[in-house]
């Protein structure tokens, strides 16, 4: 495939992608301070165990589905270790107010209001308070939150670029050994990326869309490698990896959309009969089919949203649900939190190796459902 549409078709699609946690104003929220803070209290709470201090274990008291949703979900600012966390760009644009851009760190890990705007809940509202005015303190101005548009670079959206970013150093390296090695044996990358392409042509695109699955290719390789990464940097607990990003509903939502449309732009007639009047139906019994294979087609792609969505999510919550056992146990008695510490770490170094498998599997799964609309798009009569 001509390198120039590869890389043309990633641009588009990384634009896409972006778009999607910035237009839903994606689960920017104050975990910043609190599900960081979890982890450090979970930690006090233990310490105060072992020393018998009671009063300081109640108010250290663990939050297990604070800590769980606050590393599942997506933040303002990506942290690091113990109390230090990388602020992130805020930019809000308000048609009364005009554009403002400024450091996720004004807000004091959503605590204190800033240039007008808090964090509420899991998004960035519209607030009259001063700068420094606390939270709890300040109140919300409906109008001009309804008015806000929220573009800021959140974890997700970093994390997006990350990946980005990988997959053009990846794909530029192996492109530029290959023309230096015309026709010889691939080595080094190429012999990791190559055979995986080769998988995703002979075994998904060819099998599922025919004899024209050439054009299809760009991107059916570029959700294939984009999904794997991202599932790959998701079990790496160190910045800049670490981001939920395909544990997003908004960007499998952006993922799913763009099969959608392309399977819609390459439908040909005989895929369109099919589904507003298939042929060979007693007109009685189009008047139910014909609506239930047109909810079909909006049906598809939410499947492959969802699918990817839950099984990703569902991998890092387990994970995190084992280290919370810890916390849990520890808080009734620091011996049983020791003890139940090697079970959860017995449990994590299994889920972890499932994850692993998962990355790959979903990847695959969503390429491949995707070919296989576009096969069902392209499709031509069969004459006998």
């Amino acid at each position: 495939m001509p390198l120039k549409a590869l890389l043309r078709l990633i641009s588009l699609m990384f634009g896409a992608l972006a778009l999607g946690p910035v237009a839903a104003q994606h689960e920017g929220h104050e975990h910043d301070g609190h599900s960081h803070g979890q982890v450090d209290s979970a930690a006090v709470a233990m310490t105060a165990v072992e020393h018998g201090s009671h009063e300081e274990a109640a108010h250290a008291k663990f939050n297990p589905g604070e800590m769980i949703m606050g590393h599942v979900t997506d933040e303002h600012g990506w942290h690091l270790w113990g109390h230090t966390s990388l602020p992130l760009p805020v930019i809000v644009y308000n048609s009364q107010r005009g554009l403002s851009i400024f450091s996720s760190g004004k807000f004091h890990h959503g605590e204190e209001a800033y240039g007008g705007y808090m964090l509420q809940g899991k998004k960035i509202v519209a607030t009259d308070a001063a700068d420094g005015t606390p939270v709890h303190a300040a109140t919300v101005n409906e109008e001009l939150t309804q008015a806000t548009i929220d573009f800021s670079i959140t974890k997700n959206v970093l994390a997006i670029f990350v990946s980005a970013a990988l997959m053009l150093l990846i794909f530029l390296s192996v492109a530029k050994a290959y023309a230096r090695r015309p026709g010889q044996a691939p080595t080094g990358l190429q012999n990791l990326i190559e055979p995986i392409i080769l998988f995703v042509r002979d075994d998904v695109a060819r099998a599922n869309i025919g004899p024209k699955y050439e054009r299809f290719m760009p991107y059916l390789l570029t959700v294939f490698f984009f999904i794997l990464i991202n599932n790959l940097m998701g079990l790496i607990p160190l910045f800049p990896f670490g981001a939920n990003v395909t544990g997003s509903i908004s960007v499998t939502f952006a993922l799913a959309a763009i099969t959608f449309i392309i399977t819609l732009l390459n439908g040909n007639r005989h895929y369109w009969g099919h589904i507003l009047a298939m042929p060979g139906v007693p007109k009685p019994v189009l008047l139910i089919l014909t609506p239930v294979e047109i909810l079909g087609v909006f049906l598809r792609p939410a499947i492959l949203m969802i699918r990817l969505f839950a099984n990703i999510t569902a991998g890092h919550i387990i994970v995190l649900s084992f280290f919370a056992l810890i916390f849990i146990f520890g808080e009734i008695n620091a011996g049983l939190g020791w003890g139940v510490s090697i079970f959860s770490l017995l449990f994590t170094v299994f889920m972890s190796m499932l994850e692993l498998l998962v990355a790959f599997i979903q990847a695959f799964v969503f390429t491949f459902l995707s070919a296989m609309y576009f096969g069902a798009a392209i499709e031509e009569p069969h004459h006998h």
